[in-house]
């Protein structure tokens, strides 16, 4: 049995970063995670406060909110994948180039303990060590996991991390 159908009947852990700067943007966020639960892709065991991020790449657009969620699945990696892209066109997500606004964002960061390179998909997630807007909200549900390739927990990859850009809990989460 490949790593694939192994992974495929477990219940593995996962951890996804949400981000919307268009729209209703905690509405946004609070749709994504409703659907995730409602379509069967994740359990939810945990979610972030929501928090107020500056725009990363382009920075000429309003800023975010981000939040982070913990859930268990028995999707694939893949899997996951195409259904959080499901969701992200169900909640309205428009295709824009990089670094452009957008009314939801979902990225799966961690599945389990797995590295995974595919050439739809990198887990852990390539650039969360050097962003804050990921790193704070998974901190604040997730500090003790330890990431893959890294060897190191979130708390202690965002004590690393280089990242100075704002990042600030909203008031109304």
């Amino acid at each position: 049995m490949d790593k694939r159908e192994r992974i495929a009947v477990e219940t593995v852990e996962v951890l996804l970063s949400l981000g919307s700067n268009l729209g209703k943007r905690k509405n946004n966020i609070k749709k994504a995670i409703t659907l995730l639960e409602a379509y069967n892709i994740l359990k939810i065991k945990k979610i972030s406060s929501f928090y107020e991020t500056e725009p990363v790449g382009n920075p000429d657009q309003p800023n975010f909110i981000n939040a982070a969620i913990i859930g268990e699945t028995t999707l694939t990696p893949e899997e996951l994948l195409s259904a959080c892209k499901k969701i992200e066109r169900e909640v309205g997500r428009i295709n824009r180039p990089r670094w452009h606004p957008r009314e939801i964002d979902l990225d799966i960061i961690l599945y389990d303990n797995y590295t995974i390179e595919t050439e739809r998909l990198q887990i852990p997630h390539p650039q969360m060590h050097r962003r804050r807007f990921v790193l704070v909200p998974a901190n604040e549900i997730a500090s003790h996991l330890v990431v893959p390739n890294f060897n190191k927990t979130i708390g202690e990859i965002l004590q690393d991390c280089k990242d100075k850009s704002f990042v600030a809990r909203t008031k109304d989460n």
